[in-house]
């Protein structure tokens, strides 16, 4: 099976979440994707989009004035 191009990789997913912990399928439906990564030992999570972010973001990658 081949997976397209930006598309995410939910066959690969749910193979993690049955055959590796263990999980029933509607288990793996039923979980938000921080409680699945924390199963599947994903520590890093990335930060929220509020607005606390959001300045954090503006304020890294602000556009620049006159073009350049």
């Amino acid at each position: 099976m081949t997976q397209k191009s930006g598309g995410f990789a939910w066959a690969v997913m749910l193979r993690l979440a049955v055959r590796d912990a263990g999980l029933r399928p509607a288990e793996f439906w039923s979980l938000t994707p921080a409680e699945f990564g924390l199963i599947i030992g994903i520590d890093e999570v990335q930060k929220p989009l509020n607005r606390a972010r959001l300045a954090e973001l503006e304020a890294l990658y602000a556009d620049k004035m006159g073009g350049n």
